[in-house]
């Protein structure tokens, strides 16, 4: 009995050595939890001695216990029995070796994985995928990407470019995976690619000349001069990236494989019947959206712009930049002067939406009215003169004097002088108004023969000097000319400005307003002939007095 019972004990002590598991340090072994205790789990291995775990190794990111007692779980054999008997186990290490694993596996079969960004470091991103990997950044995507910050916190799916595992080397790339999409992508998109056919892509890219847009694996370029109707400076104002918009077709090169896109193609040219609904002399409501040296452009809808030349903003005032007038976002009317919807062109006018004052001149000044104004400006050409705000008249030289057609404004008039004039005429279309100041007095070459007779004497100051001789004031608004050849004593004896002089008339042309006269002695026979030959004929020209002269 003692035997059979020693035999049995024996039996039972050889069955549990063999059935003891082989257990080796850095392997991985299955367990299951047996008592969850203060600060361990305790883990049954199959092994002589129970294993143990940290407790912090089974909770979660709120600190919460993620193990029940009877969970079977994998653990890496750490070390064997310490001190108190126990093998140390660990769950986070046979959970990341069996990532490696799994990655490794991947790897070699070319799968792809799923990971979290969780950081932004040098070159890149970190991604944690079970272990940590790094992203660079020319692998995130298919373009370049400025905001790497837009990227952590996101789940993405990689492929694994790289990996050792003695290192803890993991490198992923996210654009592989985009450009494979993008292929599959690209093959269905070139079957229904035509040019004519209308798409719908996404605002891949924003540049001053347009957009980029992509239609499904393919790019096309959207010209900022076919984003719309209506006038934009940057495509930014209409379009945004990432948005989704259609767009039609313009050309497609298959070969090249580039795309033309238009996005105001869809809808209707708004000029193509733009002279039916703007006649013109018909009044219209727009908005200033462009201002330049010349003019105004008012928008009257979305893609139909007119232009109001500064000389069609006010019948008054003389406008020398529009912004003097407007300013961009008013809302004004206009009246459509002409239009050409071929040449996409609209001339407005804004001051015919106002009465024109120019033709209550016509009836306020009649010819020969006396007006009295300022005068606004001095030109080589004559002078004018503000009659009524905004109205000015004009006196041309010809009309300042009757005594010299070529007389300089500048020498007798300035900015600001208050003077006297008479209207010489009103050109409502022309917008001209003509004024006249020696028509205040009476023309004194009307009836200059019967004050000035060829043959007298007269006394008057040297006014002005010229090569052929000098002028003489001899009257008011009356000059005379004393050639060099009637100058007694020569050219030598030239007489100077300021100085007053006698002579002698020898002809008066009151058609050509012109008398010449001669310091010259004269016999007092010489001087009747001269009188006679006034009363007698008409008046001798200068030839005529030197012939005579010579045959006497």
């Amino acid at each position: 009995m003692e035997q059979t019972n020693n035999q049995s004990f024996e039996e039972l002590l050889a069955q549990s050595f063999s059935n003891e598991k082989e257990i080796k340090v850095g392997e991985i072994v299955p367990g299951k939890v047996i008592r969850i205790g203060k600060d361990a789990v305790t883990v049954d291995i199959g092994y002589k001695s129970e294993g143990q775990i940290s407790k912090s190794e089974f909770k979660d990111a709120d600190g919460s216990l993620i193990v029940d007692e009877g969970s079977e779980i994998d653990v890496f054999v750490e070390s064997m029995e310490n001190e108190d008997g126990l093998v140390i186990l660990s769950k986070e290490k046979a959970d990341k070796l069996r990532i490696w694993d799994e990655i490794a596996e991947a790897c070699q079969n070319g799968e792809v994985i799923e990971g979290k960004v969780t950081d932004r470091v040098k070159g890149g991103l970190a991604v944690d995928i079970g272990v940590k990997a790094f992203l660079p950044g020319s692998q995130i995507d298919l373009v370049p990407v400025r905001n790497l910050d837009g990227f952590v916190g996101n789940t993405y799916q990689f492929k694994i470019v790289k990996f050792n595992k003695i290192r803890g080397n993991i490198v992923l790339s996210r654009r592989a995976i985009l450009e494979k999409e993008r292929y599959a992508l690209k093959e269905k998109t070139l079957e229904v690619l035509e040019e004519g056919c209308t798409l719908e892509g996404t605002v891949k890219n924003i540049t001053d000349y347009g957009a980029f847009i992509d239609l499904g694996g393919i790019d096309g370029l959207l010209h900022i001069t076919d984003v719309s109707w209506k006038r934009i400076n940057h495509p930014s104002e209409v379009l945004k990236v990432g948005e989704a918009i259609n767009v039609k077709v313009l050309k497609f090169d298959k070969e090249k494989q580039r795309v033309s896109l238009g996005m105001k193609q869809i809808t209707d040219d708004p000029w193509a019947d733009a002279d039916l609904r703007y006649a013109k002399n018909s009044t219209v409501k727009g908005k200033v959206v462009n201002l330049t040296d010349y003019g105004a452009f008012l928008e009257i809808e979305e893609g139909v712009e007119g232009l109001i030349h500064v000389s069609e903003m006010s019948w008054t005032k003389r406008v020398k930049h529009p912004s003097a007038i407007l300013n961009l976002g008013d809302e004004v009317e206009a009246v459509v002067l002409e239009i050409e919807k071929e040449n996409r062109r609209m001339s407005l006018g804004l001051k015919q939406t106002q009465p024109n004052p120019w033709d209550e001149l016509v009836q306020k000044y009649p010819e020969g009215t006396k007006v009295k104004g300022v005068v606004r400006n001095v030109t080589d050409f004559g002078l004018f003169i503000e009659v009524e705000d905004g109205i000015d008249g004009l006196v041309h030289v010809s009309d300042l004097s009757w005594a010299n057609k070529s007389k300089n404004p500048h020498d007798q008039y300035k900015k600001g002088d208050e003077i006297e004039a008479v209207v010489l005429n009103v050109d409502p279309a022309a917008e001209k108004f003509s004024l006249g100041i020696k028509q205040l007095s009476d023309d004194p070459w009307k009836d200059i023969s019967k004050t000035y007779k060829p043959g007298s004497e007269v006394e008057g100051e040297v006014v002005k000097t010229a090569d052929f001789g000098v002028f003489v004031k001899i009257g008011e608004d009356v000059e005379a000319l004393i050639h060099n050849s009637e100058i007694d004593g020569g050219e030598e004896a030239l007489p100077k400005v300021g100085e007053k002089i006698k002579a002698t008339i020898l002809s008066v042309d009151s058609g050509e307003q012109k008398i010449s006269l001669s310091t010259k002695k004269m016999s007092k026979e010489e001087k009747e002939k001269i009188l006679k030959r006034n009363q007698s004929q008409a008046a001798p020209t200068l030839g005529d007095i030197m012939a005579e002269k010579l045959k006497g």
